[in-house]
């Protein structure tokens, strides 16, 4: 198996492990942020194999992709997180308020990255060694927090497979963070 398999692999499994959503229940705005997270998982789901060599490339499918990711994020995004009572099916968790701020940087990074990675659908995966660009370089949030000073001009020079994973690092970095741990 080949590094790129190994990082797109993990990239995606921090983002399609978070388990299915509980839509049971949900009314209003959490049965609307609920929708919105399933249609970014299966986004994410639809490009898959092709970031992982099992599917051909396909440049329109990636831009469907980012455009998801887009329409989501920023103030799309924010708005479905009105302060208040955080009661089941809901799983998100008061730490979204209690860091505002840090939220709110995360939903705009995604339309940041999102814009970056429908420029970048014409680059195709990255070739050569098979790696994607930034993996082992410490391209995970946590360890390059650079990532978010990002423009989408200098997302959109990286190879496709490159920047999904840096919009998934987003997402997994506001799961990690700010969504309730499946049992």
């Amino acid at each position: 198996m080949n590094t790129r398999k190994i990082v797109t692999g993990a990239v995606l499994a921090s983002v399609l492990g978070v388990g299915a959503l509980a839509h049971s229940g949900a009314t209003g705005v959490v049965k609307a942020r609920m929708e919105a997270m399933k249609e970014m998982q299966e986004a994410v789901k639809a490009v898959a194999p092709m970031m992982s060599g099992s599917a051909a490339y396909d440049a329109a499918a990636v831009r469907r992709a980012a455009e998801t990711f887009l329409r989501h994020s920023g103030e799309a995004m924010t708005t479905n997180f009105p302060e208040g009572p955080v009661e089941p099916p809901s799983e998100a968790l008061p730490t979204i308020w209690q860091d505002w701020d840090r939220f709110e940087g995360l939903a705009m990074q995604l339309g940041v990255m999102a814009e970056g990675l429908s420029l970048a659908s014409e680059n195709g995966l990255h070739g050569g060694s098979g790696m994607m660009m930034g993996s082992g370089s410490g391209m995970m949030m946590g360890a390059n927090p650079n990532m978010m000073g990002m423009t989408a001009e200098q997302i959109a020079q990286m190879p496709a497979d490159g920047a999904l994973a840096m919009t998934t690092q987003v997402c997994a970095a506001c799961h990690d963070r700010f969504r309730e741990e499946d049992d």
